[in-house]
């Protein structure tokens, strides 16, 4: 880092065992530290998700008296870190427990989401770019570690209005006028449910939700009943729902199995990972002007080529999205 650099933001994920944090910490000398989550991921590599939670813990338990762990208070098994941080602690979320907390969250299709915060006893009214409802969770972590630093929210608002910051999740043309949301950098079960909550945020001028599962990788001994789950949910969601490559499969089984209100039959596709172009074809002859389409699925995937392939559909043929996906309120309370 230039020796100019006031703040210098690095990412410890990725353990493979415990002590590996504390190493990490031990070389970047953190003085705040942020957890966000504790979810059955990588269990391949850590046998439970109590592991991964002492894992986690190692970064905040680093932190010098006068540091500052900034805490997902809505996840139980992060709120307990608190226990073991020297200096001080912040809380954030939608329980009202929490010391910087949302509600009255609104998603407002491509044009961001809008909710409440609470601060300092301050309560503010704020419109972030961010895309679907968990996008309120960015911009809190990122409230809480502005605040960590003794920033105003009026400085803070500088960044979180800035549309380029929208997280890995892209909204990019199809082939036929489709609208497609990129969201294939990885997946896990809670990101899968978030994503498939936004696709039944947003609505295109069809009306037509699809939904491009792969599978989800090291998730060790819960993996079957992790794919069942998300099957479930985006048999709630979509109207057509299409899977790829391995436990997959699994999506589809349970998609099939929901019962449907109304007269729209659920129509379920299912490809193997030798099936890649297959899968393209399909797609390219199914979609059509108006459909809301999500890919999600483990990096290892590659499903970022599925895009790049149905962009470059849309490049050529010059088209056109027309209407933006409407949306509706996330909740009211």
């Amino acid at each position: 880092a230039p020796e100019v650099t006031e703040i210098l933001v690095l990412e410890m994920g990725g353990a493979y065992a415990l002590g590996e944090l504390t190493l990490l910490a031990s070389i970047a000398r953190p003085t705040v530290g942020v957890v966000t989550n504790v979810y059955p991921v990588h269990l391949e590599r850590m046998g439970t998700i109590e592991a991964i939670a002492r894992t986690k813990a190692e970064l905040v338990e680093a932190l010098p008296p006068d540091g500052v762990a900034v805490l997902n208070g809505d996840d139980e098994r992060v709120r307990a870190m608190a226990a073991g941080v020297e200096g001080r602690v912040i809380t954030y979320g939608l329980n009202r427990d929490n010391d910087i907390r949302a509600d009255s969250v609104t998603t407002e299709g491509l044009e961001g989401t809008t909710f409440w915060v609470t601060i300092d006893g301050d309560r503010l009214f704020l419109k972030v770019p961010f895309v679907g409802a968990h996008g309120v969770q960015i911009a809190l972590v990122a409230i809480a570690t502005g605040h960590s630093f003794g920033m105003h929210i009026s400085e803070m608002l500088v960044g979180l209005n800035d549309p380029s910051v929208q997280v890995r999740l892209l909204f990019v043309q199809g082939p036929n006028g489709a609208q497609l949301i990129d969201d294939t950098y990885n997946a896990s079960t809670p990101s899968m449910l978030s994503s498939l909550g936004l696709l039944a945020d947003l609505r295109g001028s069809s009306g037509r939700r699809v939904a491009v599962l792969g599978e989800m990788r090291e998730l060790g001994p819960v993996a079957e009943e992790e794919h069942r789950v998300v099957g479930r949910r985006a048999g709630e969601v979509a109207d057509i729902v299409v899977t790829y490559g391995g436990l997959a499969y699994l999506i589809a089984a349970e998609a099939r199995s929901m019962p449907r209100s109304g007269d729209k039959p659920l129509r379920v596709q299912s490809f193997e990972l030798e099936q890649r172009q297959e899968l393209v074809d399909f797609l390219r002859a199914e979609l059509r002007h108006g459909d809301i389409v999500l890919l999600k699925g483990s990096r290892g995937l590659q499903m970022e080529q599925f895009v790049a392939a149905l962009r470059a559909d849309a490049d050529a043929a010059g088209i056109d999205l027309g209407a933006t996906p409407t949306s509706r309120p996330v909740n009211e309370a």
